[in-house]
């Protein structure tokens, strides 16, 4: 624990670099999948931008004509609607894809109506009987109409382009400014297109390097803007540009019969005036055709749809930046170095905690000002996760060497102060401090002092003097303790110990809990006193003085050192008694009211009457023979009657009838001290009373 204290900032630096280290590794320089979460997991938060903050506006001239269910069904017309409709004669004539004299007649509509430009994404590949229909159509606008085209990318090394059959465009198709290719590529992780190609080469297909003699092809989109001016507008490189996503409602298709249904045609495009200058795109749009990509906007973008946010989005230039790798890395650097000075300096774990969930918060925030205003993809996850995880775990740290403090503080101080005094301090130190200030509580108090210590101390080895003191003193606190009592302080050989001061259980409880701990250091004792004389050494007795009442409990001392103790005349009387032991060969003495506590609990035997030095007042004085829950003698139980009521005659002055009865207690139990006492002064008074004025009671001048 010393060790960790003292290498604390290395131990916090090492982890900050640790987590640093390994969301560098996952973010930059691994593809392994554990590694490569925090790669994942940006891309999932820059497409919650994509869904969240701003979006490309959708320009209000673009019109999406979708090939869907209704259009691939037709509704129920009229024998004479079909008679006099070309375009629905063809749609009905056979299921989609029909004759391509379709499209050759939607352009002369559109264009009738002065749309500006039309674009097929449709691939017209194999040959049809519509055919030269649809390419006379090509050619009389020819700078108005732009056809989709495929690369299938199945065998990567030689992809094979789906192009216009050659009736409809003459080879090479790619190279025609009508033909545009409609593939978009997807991340190979999850499926999911982000970003629009929109000139790629030959050999970059075929995975080559480049070349003079390449072969340049513009997407569908490229074509498009191209043929409405806005050619400068598209990027002139060769890589994937991701883009700002309209919204997902931004164009909705209308069905493309409707074009060619006069009713439609009047009541929804107003006779054709609504197509006048729109860019209209031709395309599926039923979930049969299958022309759906997943974007992180919606798993089902449908393609045509797509073509237009890109020309969307390169018109406005909303495209999206990635932060560049060198700035990256310096942002995650940061983020550790950040975590590592917020727990060096802070030093308060609340503090710490909220400010790392306020820097969180504010990186949130400016990454996604970012994205709505320059296009900014900040680097966030791996950033964030190297803040928090670095911060999180030297919290975690600094929590463990707090706890470990705290233990290895505990443990000091539970060798000099008593432990449950030390869990109060540490678990409720205010309410502690506030008591220390003084007041007056209700307590139990023990003295406990050994006897023929000093004799052994003469001519005993210091060294094992203090090694068997040690071992008494270690016995006899654990008592103490597992009673619940405090250990107020060591006087030499002398133990203070008190119940109620720290945390009472009732002044009954905590009387009874002294009386357990005083019978647990009799009983330890004896046993000391068996090893101890096995071992060739020299037993020892012991006092036990026991008194409850009112104490003031207080922060007692000096500025310079304070103790925290009781003081008052019910500490003075425990002293007193402990001493009195000796004076009536008892272990243990308890004062009248701590007596009448436990009386319910543990057999007492009656001791004395006295005043001691200091108090005015005498008090009845008791030792204990034992709990009522422990076997003791029941033949002592029985002959103590007989002790009791001579006691009873002895303090009525009937010093005839008590003598008998002590007499007749000291036939079963010669060796009581206490019986023969009282005999030997019942003979005495018997021949010369005491005055008038004595009532028994025992006056000590001395401590």
């Amino acid at each position: 624990m010393h060790w960790l204290g003292r290498y604390r900032l290395l131990i916090l630096a090492s982890i900050c670099v640790f987590w640093t280290g390994l969301i560098f590794l996952g973010h930059f320089f691994s593809a392994t999948p554990f590694l490569s979460v925090p790669w994942r997991g940006e891309q999932s938060f820059e497409d919650l931008l994509r869904r969240e903050g701003r979006k490309t506006p959708a320009p209000n001239d673009f019109v999406f004509l979708g090939i869907d269910q209704s259009t691939l069904q037709l509704p129920p017309l009229t024998p004479e609607e079909i008679a006099n409709n070309r375009a629905f004669q063809l749609m009905t004539d056979r299921p989609f894809p029909w004759s391509r004299e379709v499209w050759a007649l939607l352009l002369d509509r559109l264009f009738a109506a002065g749309a500006r430009l039309v674009v097929f994404d449709l691939i017209s590949s194999p040959a049809n009987d519509g055919d030269p229909a649809f390419h006379a159509a090509l050619d009389r606008y020819h700078d108005k109409v732009v056809l989709g085209a495929n690369f299938d990318m199945q065998n990567a090394d030689q992809p094979q382009e789906v192009t216009p059959n050659n009736t409809l465009i003459p080879p090479p198709q790619l190279l025609d400014d009508r033909v545009g290719f409609a593939n978009f590529w997807a991340d190979p992780i999850d499926g999911k297109v982000r970003a629009v190609a929109f000139r790629v080469t030959d050999r970059q297909l075929a995975g080559l390097p480049p070349h003079p003699s390449e072969e340049i092809y513009e997407s569908l989109s490229a074509r498009a803007l191209t043929k409405i001016g806005h050619g400068s507008d598209v990027p002139n490189d060769f890589r994937g540009h991701m883009i700002r996503f309209t919204a997902l409602d931004a164009f909705e298709p209308r069905p493309l019969y409707e074009v060619f249904d006069p009713k439609f045609w009047h009541a929804n495009y107003a006779d054709g005036a609504f197509f006048k200058d729109k860019i209209v795109m031709v395309g599926p749009s039923a979930q049969i055709l299958h022309d759906f990509v997943d974007t992180p906007m919606s798993p089902t973008t449908s393609g045509p749809a797509l073509h237009l946010q890109a020309m969307a989005g390169a018109l406005g230039r909303e495209f999206l930046r990635p932060t560049p790798r060198e700035v990256g890395l310096a942002l995650v650097g940061a983020a550790g170095l950040i975590a590592w000075l917020l727990i060096v300096f802070l030093r308060r774990p609340l503090l710490c905690l909220g400010a790392l969930v306020v820097i969180t918060s504010a990186y949130l925030g400016t990454a996604r000002l970012f994205y709505d205003k320059s296009g900014l993809l900040i680097l966030t996850v791996p950033v964030l996760s190297a803040l928090l995880l670095s911060g999180v775990f030297s919290l975690g740290f600094e929590y463990a060497l707090e706890r470990l403090e705290k233990l290895r503080t505990r443990r000091t101080l539970e060798r000099y102060v008593s432990k449950n005094l030390v869990a109060e301090v540490l678990e409720n130190p205010d309410s502690y401090y506030s008591s220390l200030r003084g007041a007056r509580v209700p307590v139990t108090i023990l003295f406990s002092d050994l006897i023929g210590f000093t004799t052994l101390a003469e001519r005993a080895d210091p060294e094992a003097l203090v090694a068997q003191l040690n071992e008494y003193l270690t016995r006899m606190t654990s008592v103490v303790f597992s009673n619940g009592g405090t250990l107020d302080k060591f006087i030499g050989d002398a133990i203070m110990a008190v119940w109620g001061n720290v945390r009472s259980f009732g002044m009954a409880q905590d009387a009874k809990n002294c009386a357990r701990a005083a019978l647990g250091m009799r009983r330890e004792l004896r046993q000391l006193n068996e090893q101890w004389r096995g071992e060739g050494r020299m037993g020892l007795g012991m006092g036990i003085g026991i008194n409850q009442g009112e104490v003031i409990v207080g922060n007692i001392g000096s500025h310079e050192r304070m103790d925290p103790t009781v003081i008052g005349d019910s500490v003075n009387l425990a002293s007193r008694l402990e001493g009195l032991t000796r004076i009536y060969g008892v272990d243990i003495l308890i004062g009248a009211t701590a007596a009448e506590l436990v009386r319910d609990e543990f057999h007492l035997r009656s001791v004395a009457r006295v005043q001691v030095k200091g108090k005015t007042k005498p008090v009845d004085v008791f030792t204990f023979i034992g709990a009522r829950n422990e076997d003791v003698d029941p033949e002592l139980l029985k002959w103590l009657d007989s002790y009791e009521e001579g006691l009873e005659k002895f303090r009525a002055r009937d010093f005839t009838e008590s003598k008998i009865l002590f007499s007749r207690f000291l036939e079963f139990y010669p060796d009581d001290l206490l019986a023969k006492m009282y005999l030997d002064r019942a003979l005495e008074y018997e021949q010369q009373p005491p005055d008038e004025a004595w009532d028994a009671v025992e006056v000590f001048k001395k401590k």
